[in-house]
C-alpha cells in the first residue's frame, strides 16, 4: 500500500510508482494531509465526491482546503481555500469543471477547478447543509438541511422552490432518482414521497413498513435504474423497496456484529443495465460490507476495527471506492482487485494423467505425488467414488508442454483429452473453460466505446424480423449486433448474423462483453474466407465441403446432384447458423436418402431432426482423422488467433467495394423512399387541406345562417332589454325624486331644530345675565348701607356733607355700571351673531356643494352609460370587422390554392380563370364597398363621440356657472351682515333668517328646473343615439342580403 502526504504542496503526483493493489485489501493509495509546523498535525478530510466520468474526485478537509485528484493522470491540485469546513460536496454538474461545496456558515458556493474562481454564492439555509443531490442533466441541484430542502437552477444559480416542514417532523434526505425526473423526499417519521421535478406534483407515497420490522430510516440508496430503494437505520435490518410496485419486497438481516447502519451505496456495473446487485453497507464498527441483494451473500468488505471508515463514495462506473477514514486520511480502493477473488473460478475437480510427447512412459520418467480427489464421470458411472493419482512431470516434459498452458492455469492438451473422454466439459465450469480456450482479452474500454456508439441503424427494427419474447434477450442481441457492426461495416449487411450470434447471446446474456468477444473470436477463426465472395455464400468453403463429402460418401453426394441439391442448400444453412437451427440432443442420416423433392431438403436443413449428438461428434472426429491432407480443411484454414488485448483487430477480409456499393445503394434507396414518402405525405396534406377547406366552407355557411338567426334573436332581446331599461330608469327617477323630497324635509326639520336650540340658548343667557346683575346690585346696596351706618356712628357732624357725597357717588357708580353692562351685552351679541352667520354660511356652502356634486355624479353616470353604449356598438362593429377579416383571410387562402392549381392545370382551366377573375373583381368591389362602409361607420363613431363629449362639457360648464353665481351672492350677504350696527343685531336676527329661507327656496327651485332640463336633454340624446345604432346595424344586414 502506497501512502502520500500532501503537506503544503499545491500540486504533485498521487503515487510515485504504479500501484498494484492487493486482493486482500484492494487499497490503491492512502492520502494524508499534515502541516509542516513546529508541532505537525493531521488535517482531517471530511467529504469526497467523484465527477461524472468517475476518474476524478475532489476532497475537502476541516480547514476548508479542497483538493482535486486525477487518478488516470496521477496528479493532485489544490483547487480552493474556503477558510471554513465543508459539510457537503458535489462534482457532477453539467459544466464539468465546476463543483458545489456547502460550508459551515450555511451557504453554498460554486467554484471552477480550472480557473479556481468563485462562480456563484447561494444563500438561504438556516442550518448546516448535509446533502447535495444533482440532477442527471447536471442543471438542477437539491440542498438539504435538517429543517428545509431547496431546489436550485444551476444555470442562473437562483432558487426555484423551497420545501418547508414542521420542526417536529424533520428531513432525513431529499435527492433525485438517477436517470429520471423524480425527487424522493424522506422524513424522520419514515414517510417517503415521490415528486415530479418540473411541477412538484406528488406522484406517490410509499406505505408504512410492517410493525414486525419497523425501523427509523436514517440512510438511503437507489439503484442506477431507479427501481429499487434500500433503507436502513439503527438496526441490522435492511429494507428493500420496489419503487415501481411501491411496496416492500425484501428485508435483509445483516450479521449480529452490525447494530446500526451509517451509509448505504450501490456498486455500479457496466453490464447490469442499471439494476445493481451489489450493495455497500457501512456499519457502526467502521467496516463496509458489500452484499448481493438477490442471493444475500457477503461479497467482500473493506475497512477494519483498527482503521474504520467514516464515509465513502463509489465512482459512477464502479471502478473506485473513495473512503474517508476515522483517522482523517483518505483511502482509494480498486473494485477490480477486491472482486478478483470473487470472479476467480474454483479449482478443477478432474485431474488427468498425460503421456510424454515423444517416447513411451517408464516408471523412472516421473516424480510421483499422490493426492486424493473425486472424479466426475459420465452419467453411467457418476455415483462411483475412486482414488486418483496426480502425477507431476519432470522439468523437460514441462518445458515441452509450456505452449499448451493457458493463462488461467489450465492445460489445453488436458482439456482436449478430457473432452474426448467424456464428450463434454462439466456444466459448472464450461463457461470458464471456453473463455480460457478462446483466450478472451476482455477489453472493457474498447467494448465500452463500441457500446457507446448506440444501436446501429441496421438493427433498429430487429424485433420485427426476430420477435423475441424476452425484452432483455432482445436488447442484449441488439447491442451485440450493433457492436459487431460498429467494429466492421460488413456485419451491418450480413443477413445471417443474428442467427449466428443468437445462441451465444442466449448463453452469455448476463455478460455482454464475453458474448461479443466469443462471437468475434468465432468469426475471425471459424468463419475464415466466409466473406470473400460477399454477398454470395463462400464458394471456396462450400467447394471444400463438397470435396470432403465426395471423398467420404459419394452415394449421398450423387443423390444430392440427382435431386439438384447444391451445397448452398445442404451445407450453407448449417454453417450460417453454426448448426444451432438443426441440432438438438437427438439427430440421423437415413432421412436424407429418402428425400426426393427440393422442399424436403430445405425443410430438413432448416428444422431440428433426430440424431444422436454423440454419434455426430464421433463421426466428425472420424472425418477429421481420415480426410486426406489435400482436401482437409486445415490446409485451407489458418491456425487459431485470439483477439488482441487493448484494442480489437481490424476485420477487413471482405470485398470492400461491394460493401461500399451496397451501402451507397441502400442509402440511395432510402433517400428515394424518403422522397416518395415525403411527396405522398405532401399529396395527402393537400387533399386533407382541400377537404378541410370544403368542410370549413360548409361550416361557414351553416355558421352564417346561425349567425343571422342569432342576430335576429339578439335584436329582439335588445329591444326587450331597452324597454326594460327605460322602465327601470323611470322607476329610478321616481325613487330619486322621492329621496330628494325626503332630503329636503329632513334639512328643513334640522334647520328648525337648530334655530330653536339657538333661541333657547339666547334666552338662558339673558336670564343668567339678569340674575348676575341683581346679585351685584344687592351686594352693592348692602355695602352702601353698612358704610352709611358706620359714617352715622362715627361722624354725626358730617351727615349733610356725607349725604351729598353719597348721592354723587351713587350717581357715578350707576352710570359706570350701566356703560359696562351695555358694552358686555353688545360684545356678546356681536359674537353670537358672527357665529350664527358663519354657521349659516358653512351650511349653505355644504348644501350647494352637495347639490353640485350630485349633479356632476348624475352627469358622469349618464356619460358612462353613453360610453358603455358606444363601447357596445364599437364591439359589435369590431366583431363584424373581425368576421370580415376572417372571410378575407379564407378568401386569400383559397386564392393561393387556386393559383397553385392554375399553374399545374393551366391548359385545362383557362375558361374557369376568366370567370374566376370576374368573381374576384366583384369581390374586390365588395371589399372596397365594405371598407368604405367601415370608414363611414368609423367617422360616425368619431362624430358621435365628439358630440357626447361636447354635451358633457356643456353640462359641466353649466353646473359650474350656476355654482359660481351662488357663491358670490353668499359672500355679499355675509359682508353686509358684518356691517350692521351692534345695537340692532339682536333685533334683526329673525329678519335674516327669513331672508335666508327665501334665498334657499329660490335656489332649490332653480336646481329642480335645471335638473329637469338636463334629464330631458339626456333623454333626447339617448333616443337619437339608439336610432343611429339601429340604422347602422340594419345597413350591413341589407348589404349582406
Amino acid at each position: 500500500m502506497q501512502s502520500t502526504d500532501l503537506g503544503n504542496k499545491e500540486s504533485g503526483k498521487i503515487w510515485h510508482r504504479k500501484p498494484s493493489p492487493a486482493a486482500r485489501d484492494g487499497i490503491i493509495v492512502n492520502i494524508i494531509h499534515t502541516t509542516s509546523d513546529y508541532l505537525p498535525k493531521v488535517l482531517r478530510f471530511l467529504n469526497v465526491a467523484f465527477d461524472s466520468s468517475g476518474d476524478c474526485l475532489i476532497a475537502g478537509d476541516h480547514q476548508g482546503n479542497i483538493y482535486g485528484f486525477d487518478l488516470p493522470g496521477n496528479r493532485f491540485n489544490l483547487v480552493q481555500r474556503t477558510a471554513q469546513a465543508c459539510t457537503a460536496l458535489a462534482f457532477n454538474l453539467h459544466r464539468k469543471s465546476e463543483f458545489l461545496v456547502a460550508l459551515a456558515d450555511y451557504s453554498i458556493k460554486c467554484f471552477d477547478t480550472v480557473t479556481k474562481e468563485l462562480v456563484s454564492w447561494m444563500r438561504g439555509h438556516e442550518s448546516s447543509v448535509f446533502s447535495i443531490s444533482v440532477h442527471a442533466s447536471g442543471k438542477y441541484a437539491i440542498t438539504t438541511s435538517s429543517d428545509t430542502a431547496q431546489l436550485w437552477d444551476l444555470d442562473t444559480f437562483q432558487r426555484k422552490r423551497k420545501l418547508n416542514i414542521l420542526q417536529s417532523v424533520g428531513i432525513q434526505k431529499v435527492f433525485f432518482l438517477p436517470l429520471s425526473n423524480t425527487i424522493l423526499s424522506c422524513f424522520k417519521d419514515n414517510s417517503i414521497f415521490a415528486w415530479e421535478c418540473d411541477t412538484l406534483f406528488c406522484k406517490y407515497q410509499l406505505p408504512a413498513p410492517p410493525e414486525s420490522s419497523s425501523i427509523l430510516y436514517k440512510v438511503f440508496a437507489v439503484t442506477r435504474d431507479g427501481r429499487v430503494l434500500a433503507a436502513g437505520g439503527k438496526s441490522n435490518h435492511l429494507h428493500l423497496w420496489c419503487l415501481e410496485a411501491k411496496q416492500l419486497f425484501r428485508i435483509i438481516q445483516m450479521p449480529t456484529k452490525v447494530r446500526a447502519i451509517r451509509h448505504l451505496e450501490f456498486l455500479p456495473d457496466s453490464f447490469d443495465a442499471g439494476s445493481n446487485q451489489a450493495l455497500g453497507v457501512l456499519s457502526q464498527d467502521g467496516i463496509m460490507r458489500f452484499i448481493n441483494i438477490q442471493t444475500c451473500k457477503l461479497l467482500f468488505e473493506i475497512g477494519s476495527l483498527d482503521e474504520g471508515i467514516s464515509s465513502s463514495v463509489i465512482s459512477p462506473h464502479g471502478r473506485y471506492i473513495a473512503c474517508v477514514m476515522e483517522n482523517g486520511s483518505l483511502n482509494i480502493y480498486s473494485v477490480q482487485a477486491l472482486t478478483q477473488e470473487i470472479n476467480k473460478p474454483p479449482p478443477p475437480l478432474v485431474k488427468v494423467i498425460e503421456d510424454l510427447p515423444k517416447r513411451k512412459l517408464t516408471s523412472g520418467d516421473f516424480k510421483m505425488k499422490v493426492t486424493s480427489g473425486r472424479v466426475q464421470r459420465p452419467a453411467k458411472s457418476k455415483e462411483n467414488k475412486i482414488q486418483t493419482r496426480i502425477l507431476k512431470q519432470d522439468l523437460t516434459g514441462h518445458l515441452e508442454n509450456k505452449e499448451n498452458e493457458l493463462s488461467d492455469g489450465l492445460n489445453k492438451k488436458r482439456l482436449q483429452i478430457l473432452l474426448k473422454g467424456y464428450g463434454e466439459y462439466p456444466t459448472k465450469y464450461r463457461m470458464f473453460i471456453w473463455r480460457s480456450l478462446l483466450q478472451l482479452p476482455e477489453n472493457h474500454t474498447a467494448f465500452s466505446s463500441l457500446i457507446d456508439k448506440g444501436v446501429h441503424m441496421a438493427f433498429l427494427n430487429l424485433q420485427r424480423k426476430y420477435p423475441i419474447k424476452s425484452r432483455k434477450l432482445l436488447r442484449v442481441l441488439q447491442r451485440t449486433l450493433s457492436a459487431l457492426a460498429h467494429w466492421s461495416a460488413i456485419f451491418s449487411d450480413t443477413p445471417y448474423l443474428p442467427l449466428l450470434a443468437f445462441p451465444f447471446v442466449k448463453l452469455f446474456q448476463n455478460n455482454q462483453l464475453i458474448c461479443f468477444e466469443v462471437v468475434a473470436t468465432l468469426i475471425t477463426n471459424w468463419c475464415q474466407h466466409w466473406f470473400e465472395y460477399f454477398p454470395n455464400p463462400p464458394i471456396n468453403i462450400l467447394s471444400m465441403i463438397e470435396n470432403v463429402l465426395a471423398f467420404h460418401d459419394k452415394e449421398l453426394l450423387q443423390h444430392f446432384i440427382d435431386r439438384d441439391v447444391t451445397s448452398q442448400l445442404y451445407a450453407w444453412p448449417l454453417l450460417e447458423t453454426v448448426f444451432s437451427e438443426v441440432l438438438t440432443r437427438i439427430c440421423s442420416k437415413a432421412p436424407l436418402l429418402n428425400c426426393d423433392r427440393k422442399d424436403d431438403f430445405e425443410y430438413f436443413f432448416h428444422h431440428r431432426n433426430n440424431l444422436d449428438i454423440s454419434v455426430v461428434i464421433r463421426e466428425v472426429y472420424h472425418l477429421m482423422d481420415t480426410t486426406p491432407a489435400d482436401i482437409h480443411p486445415e490446409s485451407m484454414l489458418s491456425a487459431f488467433v485470439a483477439l488482441t488485448k487493448g484494442q480489437y483487430p481490424v476485420f477487413n477480409q471482405y470485398p470492400k467495394f461491394i460493401v461500399d456499393y451496397q451501402t451507397q445503394e441502400r442509402e440511395r434507396i432510402r433517400n428515394d423512399e424518403l422522397d416518395y414518402l415525403r411527396e405522398r405525405q405532401t399529396v395527402k396534406n393537400m387533399q386533407a387541406e382541400v377537404d378541410q377547406q370544403r368542410a370549413e366552407d360548409e361550416a361557414w355557411c351553416q355558421k352564417q345562417e346561425l349567425l343571422h338567426k342569432a342576430e335576429e334573436t339578439r335584436r329582439e332581446m335588445l329591444l326587450h332589454e331597452e324597454e326594460k331599461m327605460l322602465q327601470q330608469r323611470q322607476r329610478l327617477a321616481a325613487v330619486k325624486r322621492e329621496l330628494k323630497i325626503q332630503e329636503m324635509h329632513l334639512q328643513d326639520a334640522t334647520r328648525r331644530r337648530l334655530l330653536k336650540l339657538q333661541q333657547d340658548q339666547k334666552e338662558m343667557e339673558l336670564r343668567r345675565l339678569d340674575d348676575e346683575i341683581e346679585r351685584k346690585v344687592n351686594m352693592r346696596d348692602q355695602e352702601i348701607a353698612t358704610t352709611a351706618k358706620d359714617l352715622e356712628m362715627r361722624h354725626l357732624e358730617l351727615e349733610s356733607q356725607k349725604r351729598l357725597y353719597e348721592k354723587n357717588l351713587t350717581r357715578n357708580q350707576e352710570t359706570v355700571a350701566k356703560e359696562m353692562r351695555e358694552d358686555i351685552d353688545a360684545y356678546r351679541r356681536k359674537v353670537d351673531l358672527e357665529e350664527r352667520s358663519f354657521r349659516r354660511l358653512i351650511e349653505a356652502d355644504q348644501t350647494q356643494n352637495q347639490k353640485a356634486q350630485k349633479l356632476i355624479e348624475e352627469n358622469l353616470a349618464k356619460a358612462e352609460q353613453a360610453c358603455l353604449n358606444t363601447d357596445w356598438q364599437i364591439q359589435a362593429l369590431q366583431k363584424q370587422r373581425w368576421s370580415d377579416q376572417q372571410r378575407n383571410e379564407s378568401y386569400r387562402e383559397m386564392a393561393k390554392l387556386l393559383r397553385e392549381n392554375r399553374r399545374k392545370e393551366i391548359e385545362v382551366l383557362n375558361a374557369m380563370m376568366q370567370n374566376e377573375a370576374k368573381k374576384w373583381k366583384e369581390a374586390e368591389e365588395k371589399d372596397f364597398q365594405l371598407k368604405s362602409e367601415k370608414k363611414a361607420s368609423a367617422l360616425s363613431d368619431a362624430s358621435r363621440k365628439w358630440f357626447l363629449e361636447k354635451e358633457i362639457d356643456d353640462a359641466l360648464e353649466h353646473a359650474e356657472h350656476i355654482h359660481n353665481k351662488v357663491v358670490p351672492r353668499c359672500q355679499n350677504e355675509r359682508v353686509a351682515s358684518s356691517r350692521w350696527p351692534r345695537t340692532s343685531q339682536l333685533d334683526d336676527i329673525s329678519e335674516m333668517d327669513f331672508s335666508t329661507r327665501i334665498s334657499l327656496n329660490q335656489r332649490k327651485m332653480q336646481w329642480d328646473t335645471m335638473e329637469r332640463d338636463l334629464l330631458e336633454r339626456v333623454r333626447n340624446l339617448r333616443q337619437r343615439l339608439t336610432a343611429q345604432a339601429r340604422s347602422r346595424c340594419q345597413t350591413p344586414h341589407l348589404l349582406a342580403t
